[in-house]
């Protein structure tokens, strides 16, 4: 523009030489004036650009010398710093000043907000702090320090805990109290689940049912949570969970049904005794593949969400499970969507004979939930009282706040991980018969019921007497049941049955009629 400015000015020159008397004198007189003001215009506007640029250019670098200057001197900052450090207010819930909240308590809707996490975040002086970098997931402040997060915290998470070793309660403890209906009927399901425990385990031994799994040390967390839960609430379970199903209103007669595979059988003894389930009960059928209910859960819960039903998903697994991936695709689905969604891991310290410190090297299980976002509670799975306050409010916030919540219980598997497993191979008898007699969750539950004054021996001596009874009937009456016919093995597989099918089926009738001797009893094709 500057050179066309230029031509311009030299042509009104020469026009004014050459032709001296013409009558164009004036007008060009005026058009040359007004060039020349115009190329000054130009030049000033293009002096005073080039100077801006200039200064924020300086600016930028003095920025960085006062930086220095701070750094190496230790002179006062010349921006204000925003302050990270004011917690923003929180809603109160039963237990939440002692449990659930306080400087990792994640806020809903605000994910993308920075707070101060003592041990996770190290915040620094420099004035760069002040700052913030706007990245897809949110802003967040930065730091000209390098540091890494560390590997895990100093402390361990606290355990929330309310009754002591000798089943008193510990003074100045939060916790939801029970009426004593509901506080005998926890104790009576307990000790019905033990008694449960014993006779079929012995059955199994006896050669009348192929598999057995036992939850001897874990009936607090079975039977506390399951009262603590609505009926409504759907629960998917891991295989360790019987007494939530007991708890429900699943007969004894059921449970020995499903345990013999006979005609009663709600499954059509397709399944491996313990692998309970019932619709009518809202109680998913167990699955043996490990922590596959997780994922279902997450799905479960955002579909009750979308139907704005008045319930949660609850599902359980034990510490081994986490190690799988459904663990954390569950986890994660569950907080993305914001599903009501109550999952419980029983930490009882062992995945078969894998014990947990070649598991996970993260404090438990509990730290995992804030990783995704999810707030979580780290509970004494031996405490009836405590199970119950803490599921109870996990279920009251993952229903009206349509959110997922993590519980992690602590225990302690006291009996063998199934009927095809002897673990004195691979841990000690002292510490087995430690945890049965001096951590027993039954019996700590037992004396704070007696010290109530609503619970005797006498009531203890009649309901074991009664269960025992109740037991050995169902199942000398599921061993007379006759066996499902061959052919449920290929029904509800397709609607309409595949030739492919249909040829293994005849196979299968074949090698039956041909070899009678090779299968039970009272089998029929």
């Amino acid at each position: 523009m500057t050179c066309q400015v230029r031509q311009g000015l030299h042509a009104l020159v020469v026009l004014l030489i050459h032709y001296p008397q013409t009558s164009l004198k004036t007008p060009l007189l005026s058009c040359f004036f007004f060039f020349i003001t115009l190329h000054h215009f130009l030049l000033f506007f293009f002096f005073l650009y080039f100077f801006l640029a200039d200064m924020a250019i300086w600016f930028a670098r003095s920025r960085n010398i006062v930086s220095s200057l701070r750094q190496n001197l230790g002179l006062s900052a010349i921006l204000i710093k925003r302050s990270y450090s004011s917690p923003r207010p929180v809603t109160n819930y039963p237990l939440s000043s002692r449990v659930f909240l306080g400087p990792f308590t994640s806020y809903r809707h605000e994910s993308t907000a920075v707070e101060t996490q003592p041990d996770l975040v190290q915040q620094s002086d420099h004035e760069d702090d002040a700052q913030e970098l706007d990245f897809p997931g949110g802003k967040v402040g930065y730091t000209s320090e390098m540091k890494f997060i560390p590997e895990s915290s100093s402390q361990r998470i606290p355990c929330y805990r309310v009754l002591n070793e000798h089943g008193r309660i510990i003074s100045d403890t939060d916790f939801i109290p029970v009426s004593e209906k509901l506080a005998v009927r926890m104790y009576e399901q307990m000790a019905t689940l033990q008694v449960m425990d014993h006779i079929f385990y012995e059955a199994q031994r006896q050669g009348r049912i192929s598999f057995y799994l036992t939850s001897v040390g874990e009936e607090a967390i079975n039977i506390a949570s399951a009262a603590a839960l609505s009926p409504e609430d759907v629960v998917l379970p891991q295989y360790r969970e019987p007494g939530v199903l007991l708890w429900r209103g699943f007969t004894l007669e059921e449970f020995a049904n499903q345990c013999f595979g006979n005609k009663a059988d709600y499954g059509k003894g397709r399944q491996m005794p313990i692998h309970y389930g019932s619709n009518q009960h809202n109680y998913f059928t167990v699955s043996s593949p490990i922590a596959t209910q997780l994922p279902q859960a997450a799905g479960v819960g955002y579909a009750l969400k979308m139907e704005k039903k008045n319930a949660c998903a609850v599902t359980f697994i034990g510490d081994g499970g986490t190690s799988e991936g459904d663990f954390h695709a569950g986890l994660n689905f569950a907080a993305v969507m914001e599903a009501p969604v109550v999952f419980i891991c029983r930490n009882n310290g062992w995945a078969i004979s894998t014990h947990i410190s070649e598991q996970f090297r993260s404090d438990g299980i509990v730290v995992k939930g804030q990783a995704y976002g999810i707030r979580s509670i780290r509970v004494d799975g031996n405490d009836a009282l405590a199970v119950y306050s803490a599921v109870r409010s996990a279920r009251e916030m993952a229903v009206t706040e349509q959110r997922p919540v993590l519980i992690e219980a602590m225990t302690y598997r006291v009996g063998h991980h199934s009927t095809s497993d002897d673990s004195t191979k691979y841990r000690e008898a002292d510490e087995i018969q430690y945890w049965k007699m001096s951590r027993n969750p039954v019996n700590r539950y037992r004396k704070w019921v007696e010290d109530n004054g609503w619970w005797s021996e006498e009531d203890e001596s009649k309901l074991r007497s009664s269960t025992r009874k109740q037991l050995l009937q169902a199942i000398q009456a599921a061993e007379k049941w006759e066996k499902q016919p061959l052919t449920e093995l290929f029904n509800d597989v397709y609607d309409v049955k595949t030739k492919n099918l249909e040829e293994q089926e005849l196979g299968l009738k074949e090698l039956v009629e041909k070899q009678p001797q090779d299968y039970p009893t009272g089998f029929h094709i």
